[in-house]
């Protein structure tokens, strides 16, 4: 029987009446509307009110209508389960009855709703809804089909997983052929509808597309110069994406598909050229990317280089013009949301100083306030893989036009060529080299340049070189360098001030101790900053500051310094309220300075420690209340805790044991019991690094607790939480040391676990070490407990300790492993060759550790006898052969 059903003109009235109310701007309005809306869903039929409204109420006004669809939709999203089915079946064949309403809006709101109750797993319960939308993709009536159109659209990106699975019998099977029928249709927004649908499956590589992959490519090729924008931009968007999963159909057509490509990323229309751009970046991922580019390069790299050029949209939307704006507030959307990096433990590493590239924080990231990524970006972007992908054979292409643009009277052209120079650095840094002792002092100039937005690109170009700058004798480039951008932290316009501080910041990291000699100079300027900054940029400075803490050390902690720096960062301290997430940045801050301190912190360190251990005991409080009841408390922000237990790190760290009255006199150790049994793996990261901190600074209140927190740390050796697993692995050798031979009856609840980890592929390279310094430290204080392990072990702990610096934890672990050597001769002789030369990875031993050394080669020397030795020690590489023979004598 069909669902008969009439409104009641008064309810009707009533929620016509709540609909107008909803548009005015007034909050208090909107408020009191919220409410009685969601008082309304208490009665079965209100949502019948809404559809009606929606798809029979022609007389009201359109953005009336398509409100009252959209408010269903919400409904749907939150309540459908509980709809009465009249109610539904009522809504569902509205909704079908009207995809072709006359209006574009209506259209597009029915399709909405369509798609938000088959994203509710009704595209099961609905069996009609796809063969009668396709069904109507034949209508004669325009609306009608391009309804229909923009209805599937959004089911296919919504729920292409579930069209492509065996619950719905597999309608793409259908569904694709019939989409692609409709690539040569009259009308542009119907042609755009139908590659949007069959663009949702490629990534998957869904059966039912790739069956027709030809005929979609070709398809694709028809519409290469189609007269409608959005076309293009499908098109383009498509072949970017089957650039990644059928690059095997595109070969032949490659050299033809390149050439469309670089007259696209040079289309009028900003959305196409951008969804071009991204090819570049896509297929300079792919192997063959260097053989297919190559005769392309000459037109492509200048096409890019224009694209890098700021539009005159983009100057109006960044406010180029403004040249001084450091007294406007900053309105608070502006922020962004900071990630706070928990604490991981980490080995100083032997190589030259390079350390492993983590950071993103060069990425081309100049202007962020534009709609995150436009053309500009993409161009600048695609340039620094190719520069990757070519390194010096980019710049025959490139020198010439750089010549022209650096040099250009055109502050705009100017500025895309300082893009440019910065866009390469990483990739063609040898090649640049001899061009750098002219480009460096042009840089150096263009700092002082009148337009606020050259200023702030030169920072981030120099900071892309300062490792060059960092490595030429300090009065030619670091000194003007460093002068310049510290008068730029300090410039009239907030973007300036913005990318001065980023790069500063990067060449904190390059100098390191280079900066000693500065550092009066250096402090005076970034403290000065404090008393002039905007709310965003603060948040920045600290960085700037917690980073030069880490890069100068202790050389900081000298009263002159620590006078000018703590006023101004205690005074922040004391103004932040414990809810105010400005307190992340600034906690990150204080825990460097405390690291780098040390004993000059002390006079500041009472109030900061107990504003942490409250931080953390508010946080796990509200998480309880949370937890007992959900609907009346909310969940806290647990990034508080973790940033208060990484600064209270920082404290162990610097304070050593001047921090045990602190201790003594707190719960900490009760706070963090609950921490490590935290769900959220950063709470429990950063609680093991405090823990190994304690150990080390104060042992005496962490052993009482030993007992309930060595099985705890058992169970989160496990490496599916990186972090995590390393941090406890490493609270664990600190707590060996301390605790000798008591360590004993916990070795049942740790060793196996590290022996698995240690031998896993494919485990990162800080995990390993962290792993082999606890497995060498156990052995150390308990060998009879873990020798017998020793060869399931020695030859992966051998080759993840020869590349670490020599230091106390190295010392202690290869102590260990002598020591189980002598328990269990027999373990190490099928890898005796891995052991030699993790020995002459030391550069200088302590003598006793040395003549431990001394005493196991030459017992095995002796053992095979010099016959079997030499052949054996034939096997070494030269280098190892003559260190051996040098420090050791065999």
């Amino acid at each position: 029987m069909e669902y008969e059903w009439k409104p009641d003109e008064q309810g009707l009235q009533q929620i016509l009446q709540l609909l107008k109310e909803s548009q005015s701007p007034d909050t208090t309005i909107q408020r009191t509307v919220q409410q009685k809306l969601e008082q309304l869903n208490q009665y079965p039929d209100f949502n019948n009110y809404l559809i009606f409204v929606l798809t029979k109420l022609k007389s009201e006004d359109e953005p009336t209508r398509s409100l009252s669809g959209l408010i269903l939709k919400n409904n749907v999203k939150a309540h459908f389960q509980n709809f009465p089915n009249g109610v539904t079946d009522f809504i569902k064949s509205e909704c079908l009855n009207n995809i072709g309403d006359s209006s574009p809006l209506i259209r597009a709101t029915v399709g909405i709703l369509i798609t938000t109750i088959a994203s509710k797993g009704e595209l099961q319960n609905w069996p009609d809804l796809l063969p009668k939308l396709c069904s109507l993709l034949d209508s004669e009536d325009y609306n009608t089909c391009e309804g229909a159109f923009g209805a599937l659209q959004k089911i296919c990106e919504d729920s292409a997983e579930i069209l492509d699975s065996d619950v719905l019998d597999r309608p793409l099977n259908i569904m694709i052929p019939k989409f692609l029928q409709f690539f040569k249709h009259s009308s542009p927004k119907i042609r755009s509808h139908a590659v949007a649908c069959v663009n949702q499956f490629i990534i998957s590589r869904t059966q039912a597309l790739m069956l027709h992959i030809d005929s979609f490519i070709e398809n694709l090729f028809a519409l290469a110069a189609d007269e409608e924008p959005e076309v293009r931009k499908n098109v383009c968007r498509a072949l970017v994406m089957l650039l990644e999963v059928r690059m095997d159909r595109l070969l032949p057509h490659m050299h033809n598909i390149v050439e469309y490509m670089l007259q696209r990323t040079q289309d009028q229309d900003e959305n196409v050229a951008l969804e071009a751009c991204e090819f570049w970046l896509t297929l300079a991922e792919q192997p063959i990317c260097k053989d297919v580019l190559v005769r392309h390069l000459p037109k492509l790299i200048p096409v890019l280089v224009n694209g890098m050029k700021y539009s005159d949209i983009d100057i109006i939307l960044l406010k180029g013009d403004v040249e001084e704006d450091e007294t406007i507030p900053d309105s608070e959307q502006d922020i962004r949301p900071r990630f706070h990096r928990s604490r991981t433990v980490a080995q100083q590493h032997d190589e030259d100083g390079i350390e492993e590239e983590d950071d993103d924080d060069d990425e081309i990231d100049d202007d962020d306030t534009i709609s995150d990524w436009n053309l500009r970006k993409c161009s600048a972007a695609a340039l620094d893989v190719l520069a990757n992908v070519y390194r010096d054979e980019l710049l025959p292409h490139i020198l010439p036009l750089l010549k022209e643009l650096l040099f250009h009277h055109e502050w705009v052209v100017k500025e895309s060529g300082i893009l440019v120079l910065g866009a390469i650095a990483e990739g063609c840094m040898q090649g640049m080299i001899p061009y750098l002792p002219e480009l460096i002092p042009h840089l150096i100039q263009c700092l002082s340049d009148k337009k606020a937005l050259v200023r702030s690109i030169t920072c981030w170009t120099l900071s892309r070189y300062a490792h060059w700058v960092v490595s030429q004798p300090p009065d030619t480039y670091l000194k003007p360098l460093m002068t310049e951008l510290l008068k730029r932290i300090l410039d009239s316009n907030k973007r300036v001030q913005e990318a001065a501080c980023s790069a500063f910041a990067t060449l904190e990291e390059e100098a390191c101790t280079e900066l000693v000699p500065y550092l009066a100079y250096i402090l005076d300027t970034l403290v000065f900053a404090f008393s002039k900054y905007q709310h965003k940029n603060l948040l920045i400075l600290y960085d700037a500051i917690g980073t030069l803490a880490d890069s100068v050390g202790h050389h900081l902690n000298k009263p002159e310094y620590i006078q000018m720096l703590m006023p101004p960062l205690i005074q922040k301290w004391n103004m932040l309220k414990d809810e105010d997430k400005d307190l992340f940045p600034l906690l990150e801050c204080l825990s460097s300075v405390a690291t780098a301190l040390q004993s000059g912190f002390l006079p500041y360190c009472e109030p900061v420690y107990q504003r942490c251990v409250n931080l953390v005991q508010k946080t796990l409080a509200q998480a309880m209340l949370n937890n007992a009841q959900p609907d009346q408390y909310e969940a806290p922000d647990k990034d508080f805790m973790i940033v208060a237990l990484d600064l209270l790190s920082g404290l162990a760290e610097g304070l050593g044991g001047n921090i045990e009255q602190l201790v003594a006199r707190s719960n900490i150790l009760t706070l963090m019991y609950q921490c490590m049994q935290d769900k959220m793996p950063e709470v429990r990261q950063s609680s093991f690094a405090l823990l190994g901190d304690l150990t080390k600074a104060c042992f005496q209140h962490v052993k009482p607790c030993i007992a309930d927190f060595m099985p705890i740390l058992g169970t989160n050796l496990n490496p599916e939480f990186i972090s995590v697993c390393n941090n406890a692995t490493w609270a664990i050798g600190e707590i060996s040391i301390q605790m000798g031979i008591e360590m004993q009856p916990y070795i049942p609840m740790v060793l196996h676990q590290l022996v698995e980890i240690i031998n896993r592929p494919n485990t990162p390279k800080t995990l390993l070490e962290n792993t082999a310094i606890t497995i060498g430290r156990l052995g150390y204080v308990c060998p009879q407990e873990v020798a017998p392990m020793l060869q399931q072990f020695i030859r992966p702990w051998c080759t993840s300790l020869r590349n670490i610096r020599d230091n106390e934890e190295k010392d202690s672990a290869f102590r260990g492993i002598c020591t189980m050597i002598s328990v269990n001769p027999s373990g190490v002789i099928q890898d005796f060759i891995f052991f030699c030369d993790a020995v002459a990875s030391w550069i200088n031993p302590k003598d006793d550790l040395r003549d431990m050394f001394c005493k196991i080669l030459h017992g095995f020397k002796n053992q095979v006898g010099d016959e079997n030795w030499r052949r054996f020690s034939d096997q070494f590489p030269l280098p190892l052969k003559e260190r051996l023979a040098a420090f050791y004598g065999v």
